[in-house]
């Protein structure tokens, strides 16, 4: 009887991990669908990191000095590719309340499927949107002239680290468009999402601004994100000297899997006690 039990009790829970996969794939591959039907989406995808690319590096970065002899564009591009990371839990806020609105989300919370698949397809989902987002925006890095300096394997594993700053960063979209009531209130987020993006290392060193506000840029999880890759790509790096900066590597890890312990909880059990 004891060894009975134990062993229909792993069946169980290994039909319930098979499921909730499954169910997490299904909401993935919908969303995908979507994308796949709306071709105004991909367009945005490609043409916005070409906006941004000319306004940052051409337009503001013909005044920015980050260092004699710096091109500038090796400094702001790693930069470049941490802020689209940081920036895109706006657009996952924005379809969490879309979904949320027409009734989307309810309609698969009355299914029977596994709670948490609704939140993880959604991740899934935008984790992939952001590897097309990057491949983009690498590829326009290229063609302007920038280069990784620091061969195949720094390069692969700094691009990993911009993903998981992203995976970090959907929890916390996720868990915002739930708690948003409309797509209006959605779209206030820019508000807090500027700041967060732009008062960090990503254009210019922390060490050129006032000392407080250098403070909260080194400590800001794009900073790490940003410092980390420039390193890996054997790109140029702030010159401030703190501690936070000289372990850039370490703290772009530490930082995604801190908030993704917090908002990935939050967000699922968000998820399963809307609209109580």
């Amino acid at each position: 009887m004891s060894a009975v039990a134990p062993t229909a009790e792993a069946e169980n829970a290994g039909r319930r991990l098979y499921w909730a996969v499954a169910d997490c794939w299904t909401v993935v591959r919908r969303d995908l669908a979507h994308l796949a039907r709306q071709p105004s989406i991909v367009a945005w995808q490609l043409g916005f990191p070409l906006v941004s690319v000319l306004l940052f590096v051409y337009v503001f970065g013909s005044a920015m000095e980050v260092g004699e002899g710096v091109d500038y564009k090796n400094y702001a591009m790693p930069g470049m590719f941490a802020m689209t990371m940081a920036f895109g839990f706006m657009n996952t806020a924005v379809t969490v309340v879309v979904d949320k609105e027409r009734g989307v989300t309810d309609r698969f919370r009355s299914m029977p499927m596994a709670p948490s698949a609704v939140v993880t397809g959604r991740g899934v989902s935008d984790l992939l949107h952001a590897a097309l987002d990057l491949a983009v925006l690498a590829a326009i890095a290229l063609a302007i002239g920038w280069r990784s300096d620091g061969g195949l394997l720094s390069t692969l594993w700094a691009f990993v680290l911009l993903l998981l700053l992203r995976f970090a960063l959907i929890w916390v979209g996720v868990l915002l468009g739930l708690l948003a009531r409309n797509q209006e209130s959605a779209g206030n987020l820019f508000a807090v999402a500027f700041p967060f993006g732009m008062v960090s290392s990503v254009f210019t060193p922390p060490s050129a601004m006032p000392d407080w506000l250098g403070a909260v840029a080194m400590w800001n999880p794009v900073s790490a994100t940003a410092n980390a890759v420039r390193e890996l790509y054997g790109n140029p790096l702030p010159t401030g000297g703190s501690w936070i900066e000289e372990h850039a590597e370490l703290m772009a890890v530490v930082w995604p899997l801190a908030l993704t312990a917090v908002f990935l909880p939050l967000a699922v059990r968000k998820f399963q006690h809307l609209g109580r």
